[in-house]
């Protein structure tokens, strides 16, 4: 990556005009935010100042999210791929839940209004000298506990069974066979297709449990001691290859624990909004201010949603700014616009500042080098408009729950994290405020169903994630005007074909790339030498991992030869079949 020019804040922090990020480094272009790579980012603007720097220690309440009555169901990580998905799965039975450490105390767990623990997987062996274990007081049955997989055998070993290596390994599809209804698999008919994914098993029960299921490799597949409230299942519920295992963790859930399902989106959306503006209001008192609050528009569904909630706690106090940089697809702005002032009413800044990108992304053609410039740029006009205002005392920003969860994680836990190619920058630090994150607590699928319930059009609402930098890093080389029009004209017509086809929403993400091939080709009577189009489709749960998209033929057909005759310099399209990983969703 080529050297920062001189009027960028060092990587050391030396700047004195500039403040620090979220996670209290000093701020510069070049920090990395986590979270995963390809998620949308609301225009860079993951940070917080000196002043009032939010702490995201995993013991802090949910600053926007006010767990409903009459429960909370816990998720302790110890350390699975599918930690984050158990969570989800249990948002969506209606009720609210929260991953945390695998050693969180049991009495914070009850401070927080838990009614119920579920222990995650994990890639350790239970009998591992270091091997991560819960607090002891959550076998006390004060609180009913589900095990999966690695949280079962941890429930084993550490209540008096035994826990091997398996004879037989099981990784994949199995066939569980249910043995005893202890209330876990009411409903649910004996044989079962499950996923597997362990090395170990449990070869004797603690005193006291009862055997509920088994596979042929596997005698406790299932275990439980109801008297105590301790359950455990070796197969995992949460993924989709288990059909029925949304059915479990709902007998758990709502059976087993008690739990209503209470967690909507028109209940998050009345208790966020009372806190907003209770918080602003009393910052106004206490300050004499007038409560002015800020938000950075990308375009993108989590900034929008953010700033539609706060602007229903507080009107006309919040200023949206829009950096229009010159890097968004086909028509994206104007939509924008005629959405956030049109249609809602919001006082929205619009910055053209289209010219000032192309002039310093001009000749870069390192993909990180166009990050770090973005970012940056991007920092200077914000940070022009934002002075214009006065006196700020508020930041929204549209930080989702994983991102909170990967930034409270600590390196020495067990939460495999995943980084992501997100630059931030920093404001002056003069420029002092508090941050509001509405959805920290929310997943993305939540921030969707949220914005439709706030009147927000579809257009916006179910807009594939986009990257930060925008078609910057969909075209490979260097980034000009002429280019850009190409791949936006070319974009544009991936997305058209796609949603007329039905299949906008059945894909996580759907573009155009424009390479720097160039090839040979015949068009009427003469000879062409033109560029190469490549179109990415992936289908995806969240973005960690993805499959390329089987589109029909017909589809691609139509794609390419409307790609081929409408965009001037294209003569040939190609399709990229590669999954992630190894790949990655965006190619730079």
């Amino acid at each position: 990556m080529a050297e920062p020019e001189d009027h960028q804040a060092t990587a050391s922090g030396d700047d004195p005009k500039r403040g620090k990020t979220v996670h209290g480094e000093a701020a510069n272009a070049g920090h990395r935010v986590l979270g995963s790579d390809d998620a949308e980012v609301e225009a860079y603007l993951e940070v917080a100042l000196d002043a009032p720097a939010r702490d995201r220690a995993p013991t802090d309440p949910p600053v926007a999210a006010v767990q409903p009555e009459p429960g909370v169901v816990a998720v302790l990580d110890f350390g699975s791929q599918f930690a984050q998905l158990i969570a989800r799965r249990v948002r969506e039975l209606s009720v609210y839940s929260e991953l945390l450490p695998h050693d969180t105390p049991l009495a914070e767990l009850e401070r927080r209004g838990v009614r119920a623990i579920i222990l995650s997987g994990g890639p350790n062996s239970v009998y591992d000298e270091r091997a991560p274990k819960p607090d002891g007081s959550i076998w006390s049955g004060r609180l009913p506990v589900l095990g999966i997989c690695y949280g079962a055998q941890l429930m084993a070993k550490e209540l008096g069974g035994d826990v091997m290596p398996a004879s037989k390994r099981e990784y994949g599809p199995a066939t569980v066979s249910i043995t005893r209804d202890d209330g876990l698999f009411a409903g649910i008919d004996r044989e079962q297709p499950v996923w597997m994914s362990h090395g170990d098993s449990i070869t004797r029960l603690p005193e006291g449990f009862i055997a509920t299921a088994q596979t042929d490799s596997t005698p406790y597949a299932g275990l439980a001691a109801p008297d105590r409230n301790l359950y455990g299942i070796q197969f995992h519920p949460e993924v989709i290859h288990t059909p029925r295992g949304k059915d479990v963790l709902r007998n758990f859930v709502t059976g087993i624990a008690g739990i209503a399902p209470a967690w909507t989106p028109s209940n998050f959306i009345e208790t966020t909004v009372t806190e907003i503006r209770d918080r602003v209001d009393k910052h106004a008192r206490e300050t004499g201010s007038n409560g002015q609050v800020i938000c950075a528009l990308s375009g993108g569904v989590d900034s929008a949603v953010a700033a539609a909630l706060v602007h229903r706690a507080v009107g006309d106090r919040l200023t949206c700014i829009y950096v229009d940089h010159g890097l968004m697809r086909k028509k994206e702005s104007e939509l924008l616009r005629v959405t956030f002032e049109a249609n809602l009413g919001m006082r929205l800044v619009m910055v053209d500042a289209r010219e000032r990108f192309l002039a310093r992304l001009a000749g870069v053609t390192d993909p990180e080098q166009k990050r770090r410039i973005i970012g940056d740029e991007f920092i200077r006009v914000f940070e022009e408009e934002a002075a214009k205002i006065g006196q700020i005392d508020f930041l929204t920003q549209g930080t989702l729950y994983p991102d909170v969860i990967e930034s409270t994680t600590p390196e020495t836990k067990t939460a495999q994290k995943i980084k992501t190619h997100h630059n931030v920058g920093g404001l002056p630090a003069d420029l002092r405020f508090q941050l509001i994150e509405p959805l920290r607590y929310l997943f993305k699928d939540e921030v969707r169903l949220v914005g439709t319930a706030m009147g927000l059009p579809d257009a916006m609402v179910q807009r594939q994630p986009f990257p930060g930098p925008g078609l910057a890093i969909r075209i490979l080389g260097e980034v000009t005007a002429e280019r850009l029009d190409t791949l936006r004209d070319a974009d544009w017509i991936v997305i058209d074909e796609i949603k007329a086809a039905g299949l906008y929403r059945s894909v996580w993400q759907s573009f155009a790339i424009l390479t720097p091939v160039r090839s040979v080709g015949v068009m009427g009577d003469g000879r062409t030498y033109a560029n190469v189009v490549a179109i990415r489709a992936v289908t995806s749960e969240d973005g960690m991992t993805a499959d390329w998209a089987k589109l029909p033929y017909d589809v691609l057909g139509r794609i390419s030869s409307r790609i081929v005759n409408e965009v001037v310099g294209v003569n040939r399209v190609v399709y990229d079949i590669s999954s992630k990983p190894p790949a990655t969703i965006e190619w730079e």
